[in-house]
């Protein structure tokens, strides 16, 4: 079928077998949110955009800017928007919605909700698998699941026996009574002993009936407290004695020629290998099939009948938005833990609990980098260099300028001009305090614009003059010009924020340089991230999770502290239903004295 071989596969399968971001906002606020209303609310954490909130709540767009016109112009963290509710709505994806989305209120209890809503609390905490202590708290939502069939009372006829009064008329005998009410003188005896002595006129005596009720049987209601309990109850690890792993790209094995974008997928295929063999060594048990996806989904869809896609507790893989919406869907209804190793551009970890995305939304990695810039550089005198080409950065730029602008950070802006450039940006300069210069393009041309005036600054040596003090801020995109602008970045003290950094001076990076090339007879491409060690750090990071705290590791997250050759992993819950983004961020520092650090930001 599709489970493909590349170079030495069955010896390498044979070796892995034997028997492996939400910021929290400070500002809070709380509306009303009756149920049966047309609208809840939605307090806007770090790195969100509308798309994203509308996908989240199965609204669009225009649903969003229709409710909060002011949105059209930006949104920011700690405001509220007002989101439509929608009642058996269809979501953008095409999926059915059936929830109701509701606000916590301060004082409000998982009970009281059970209550509100006639749901049991098991199904609401079902429906939010993100829901615990930490996450159940004023200002959240969460979202409550349609009253199922099941927990309704039910109602049957029963045929009830019940008694009646009667009293005896004159010339009535036992005989006649039993007659009368179509009763036994056994059963009229039971009920009235004192019929043994005579029957008298005037008696009163009970006369049994059956009659036919409805009855109501109502669902057993757990105690106040018994529910409450269920968000702090220690969920047990789910043991996995043998670690079945599914990988799913795009090798294109019946294409005569290999692209350079299949090369790379087999060069991460080629650092999972890796990772696998190095758990295996430690005691992993780890069976790993390999599929061949191709192009659309026509062979996904053969690939998920497959016995080893359904026994899996991991799958890795999938480039294509059509492919991953299959395979996240697949993964939900198995329960299968799904990473996304590539894109960043995905709404599957929205609303899928099961989904862990690798590589950052840029607004979230914006964000982020926005707050380490202004951490690291409040107290510089910081520079903007509006280069206006083609890789310019404007959401970044924008994202930067709104963060230092909520924390009155001052900062200056400077028109790229290459006649008077080194001019300008002396002007812009002080001698007082450390000057940052960030571009607002990530290209090579870029960097190359800038560095020799920015350099010649740095370094006057006049006697009337004190040199200024420089650093340069830049773009993940800048660890690919080590060749052209090292030296460059020593001599200005660069920062870089990436997701991604390997240090290729560092022990780990050359010995997974070194272990590569012994198995495989050649060297890494040369591409940012280097595919080969992204494979092997979410081989050793998801194996090693799963291997240590079993198939629900989810719950143990804040255990798990993975030493990343080149990525680093930092997963958060979009929300208390959906799955997790990678929200790690490196802050990359080349110091003058010819070193380098790499930092993680927390």
């Amino acid at each position: 079928m599709n489970k493909i071989s590349i170079y030495a596969l069955t010896f390498f399968l044979s070796l892995s077998s034997v028997t492996v971001y939400s910021q929290k906002n400070n500002k809070q606020v709380i509306f009303t949110n009756e149920q049966g209303s047309d609208i809840f609310y939605h307090t806007i954490e770090r790195g969100q955009t509308v798309y994203a909130i509308a996908t989240m709540y199965g609204v669009s767009v225009e649903d969003i800017y229709r409710l909060n016109p002011e949105s059209k112009e930006g949104i920011k963290a700690g405001s509220t928007l007002r989101i439509p509710q929608k009642d058996s709505a269809i979501a953008p994806s095409g999926k059915a919605d059936n929830y109701t989305y509701h606000t916590i209120q301060p004082k409000e209890t998982l009970y009281s909700l059970s209550i509100k809503y006639s749901v049991p609390a098991t199904d609401i905490i079902a429906a939010n698998p993100g829901l615990s202590t930490s996450t159940f708290t004023a200002g959240k939502n969460i979202r409550i699941p349609p009253t199922r069939l099941e927990t309704l009372p039910t109602t049957e006829k029963k045929t009830v026996q019940k008694e009646m009064e009667y009293t005896v008329q004159k010339k009535e005998t036992m005989y006649r009574i039993c007659r009368k009410f179509d009763i036994s003188s056994v059963e009229l005896l039971r009920l009235n002993p004192e019929l043994k002595n005579g029957v008298k006129a005037g008696m009163v005596i009970k006369i049994p009936v059956a009659s036919e009720e409805v009855i109501t049987q109502n669902m057993r209601q757990p105690e106040e407290r018994e529910v409450n309990a269920l968000l702090s109850t220690p969920k047990d690890i789910k043991k996995v004695n043998r670690i079945q792993v599914a990988l799913l790209l795009p090798f294109m094995t019946n294409e005569t020629t290999q692209s350079s974008a299949t090369s790379r997928f087999v060069e991460y295929y080629e650092g999972l290998l890796l990772a696998v063999d190095s758990l295996r060594n430690m005691g992993t048990s780890i069976e790993l099939s390999v599929y061949d996806t191709g192009n659309g989904t026509k062979k996904v869809k053969e690939i998920l009948k497959e016995d080893a896609l359904s026994n899996a507790n991991l799958i890795i893989g999938a480039v294509q938005n059509d492919q991953i919406g299959l395979i996240a869907d697949f993964a939900q209804k198995h329960n299968i833990k799904y990473v996304i190793p590539f894109t960043s551009k995905n709404d599957d970890v929205l609303s899928n609990a099961n989904v862990y995305q690798v590589n950052t939304p840029h607004s979230y990695l914006y964000s982020k980098a926005a707050q380490a810039g202004c951490d690291l550089f409040s107290d510089y005198n910081i520079i903007l260099v509006n280069i206006k080409d083609k890789e310019e950065k404007p959401e970044f730029i924008k994202a930067f300028k709104t963060e230092m602008q909520q924390r009155n950070i001052p900062f200056k802006e400077v028109t790229y001009k290459g006649d008077t450039f080194a001019t300008d940006i002396e002007a812009a300069m002080v001698r007082d305090k450390r000057n940052v210069v960030l571009p607002t393009s990530a290209s090579l041309d870029a960097v190359n614009k800038i560095k020799a005036p920015l350099r010649m600054l740095s370094e006057l040596r006049e006697e009337e003059k004190e040199p200024y003090r420089v650093n340069l801020f830049g773009y993940p995109e800048w660890q690919t010009y080590t060749r052209e602008c090292l030296e460059d970045f020593y001599a200005l003290n660069t920062y870089i924020y990436s997701n991604f950094y390997a240090d290729n001076l560092s022990p780990e990076v050359h010995g997974f340089y070194s272990d590569y090339k012994n198995w495989y007879s050649k060297n890494l491409i040369n591409t940012f991230p280097k595919y080969g060690i992204l494979g092997f750090d979410t081989g050793m990071y998801f194996l090693g999770a799963i291997h240590k705290y079993g198939s629900n590791f989810e719950n143990n997250l804040d255990k798990i502290h993975y030493k990343s050759i080149q990525t680093g992993f930092d997963f958060h819950r979009v929300n208390n239903w959906g799955g997790f983004i990678n929200t790690n961020l490196f802050i990359v520092h080349y110091k003058n004295d010819y070193t380098v650090t790499r930092s993680e930001v927390r």
